[in-house]
């Protein structure tokens, strides 16, 4: 079996939100999801009761408990050191989870090693993560699960927004860029809630230029804002395919 072995260290695209403001992102961590949708799908899609898994982008270790609580072993894997430490600080009482610094085209994991890949908008746009998926793959074990969670850009107002601030994102090419790579998405709708407009406002200022960020929160009454995902997965065959 073929075993992970270090080399140079590939391009790493800095975050434009966590490296530079992680105390804010924890609120933002918090706001995300607050009715569980995308937890109750993943679990739907790959219950990792018991299994060993592995969060590619998992910034400060924000997920990482919520993994360990039931995973037989969690891995995170995070490219900035500054928010690797902070995972390791955050896990440091909690067995079985281990934060690796390394980026997604670069796992420092064997093969076959993990039964879910987990990248939770970790600029997993479509074109141009190639190589991150060939590196999922290449540590799943058969029968495994890679589970990209992407912000879904053609939904509103979060998607009109993001379109607005970077009109290069095309959500149909990226549909059609996992739909050929043999993923299955399903769409899961959410709600971010924050405790209170002071907080939501910063976050969209990190989210968004300052224009778009205005802009979003002229649209945003309350303390609340509807948001969509895409949720792609895709099964590692057990055996040989025949046609």
């Amino acid at each position: 079996m073929r075993t992970w072995r270090k080399s140079a260290r590939p391009q790493v695209t800095p975050s434009p939100n966590i490296w530079h403001w992680p105390e804010l992102y924890e609120t933002e961590n918090r706001a995300q999801d607050c009715t569980g949708a995308l937890w109750r799908a993943l679990r739907e899609r790959c219950d990792w009761a018991g299994l060993d898994v592995v969060d590619i982008g998992c910034g400060a270790g924000f997920h990482l408990p919520l993994f360990a609580a039931t995973a037989r072993t969690v891995i995170g894997v995070e490219p900035h050191p500054p928010l690797a430490e902070r995972a390791r600080d955050r896990l440091a009482a909690t067995p079985g989870v281990d934060v690796r610094i390394a980026s997604a085209q670069q796992l420092p994991l064997a093969d076959a090693s993990a039964d879910l890949v987990h990248a939770r908008t970790a600029y997993f746009f479509g074109p141009g993560c190639e190589p991150g998926l060939a590196e999922a793959e290449r540590v799943l074990r058969p029968g495994g699960t890679i589970a990209i969670v992407d912000l879904d850009a053609s939904r509103p107002p979060y998607g009109d927004w993001m379109r607005a601030d970077a009109p290069q994102i095309d959500p149909a090419a990226v549909e059609e860029f996992f739909r050929r790579h043999d993923f299955d998405s399903v769409s899961v709708d959410t709600l971010w809630r924050f405790d209170d407009r002071e907080s939501l406002e910063a976050v969209l200022g990190i989210e968004f230029s300052a224009k778009i960020a205005a802009r979003a929160a002229r649209e945003t009454p309350g303390c609340s804002i509807p948001v969509g995902y895409r949720l792609r997965t895709r099964r590692k065959p057990t055996g040989l395919l025949h046609p």
